[in-house]
């Protein structure tokens, strides 16, 4: 295989696995922000059933007080009742005295129907509870996980790009330049192999001239199609399809 054919290929791989550690590391913020927002959501669960609870026990006061509020006006039409002596007010008290009692039981029955609600309320704010400290939890687990990982992936990256850097110097400035170039357009897949009279990487045929060059081995080959730079082995099969 000719020598700038060997060492772009070595390169290529370089390539690769930068190109793969680059993604993993842009798909870890992405995946820090999913845990992050996971655990905002239990914590807003959770103070929603506590809000819950406060504004049921605030209407539990405000029945309660509505409620004195009847029993007082009771007591006030009870003592006006031993002031008239008027057959027609006093029945008009003992009146309103009935509506106001007729009151208290509704909203008695409607202090009892909070009673459940609350109760049921104050469960829920245990199970938000539990479920906002698991997805904490689980965030603290997942977040410290990714840092190290993040850390190792910038650390192997680091090397990557010192080797590249190497690799990169000793590869021909033609071939190099080449590379390059179809590196930004052509994605990680530059370098391929030719079978069946076929480019490895756009999958064209091939005139019959270039695939001799390329089984020659005697200079650099670009598909006539792609562009991209093309190679020789042994094991490939050449043979044109009749």
């Amino acid at each position: 295989m000719l020598d700038s054919i060997e060492k772009l290929l070595v390169l290529q791989d370089r390539d690769r696995r930068i190109r793969r550690l680059n993604g993993e590391l842009a798909r870890i913020e992405p995946e820090r922000q999913i845990f992050r927002a996971k655990a905002a959501e239990a914590d807003i669960e959770l103070e929603q059933a506590r809000n819950r609870v406060k504004q049921l026990e605030s209407d539990r006061k405000a029945l309660e007080l509505e409620v004195e509020t009847k029993k007082q006006l009771i007591a006030r039409y009870a003592n006006q009742q031993l002031q008239t002596r008027k057959n027609e007010e006093y029945r008009a008290l003992t009146h309103e005295i009935e509506l106001c009692q007729a009151d208290i039981f509704k909203i008695e029955d409607k202090e009892i129907e909070l009673m459940e609600q609350s109760e049921s309320a104050h469960k829920q704010v245990v199970l938000a509870t539990e479920a906002a400290k698991s997805s904490r939890k689980l965030m603290d687990e997942q977040l410290a996980q990714l840092g190290s990982r993040e850390a190792n992936l910038k650390n192997e990256l680091a090397e990557l790009l010192t080797h590249r850097q190497e690799l990169s110097g000793a590869v021909d400035e033609i071939a190099r330049g080449r590379y390059e170039r179809l590196m930004k357009s052509k994605g990680e897949n530059v370098v391929v192999g030719v079978q069946h009279g076929v480019c490895g990487g756009c999958h064209m045929r091939l005139p019959p001239q270039l695939v001799v060059q390329c089984q020659g081995q005697q200079e650099l080959v670009t598909c006539s199609n792609c562009g991209r730079i093309l190679y020789y082995t042994a094991d490939m099969d050449l043979a044109v399809a009749e």
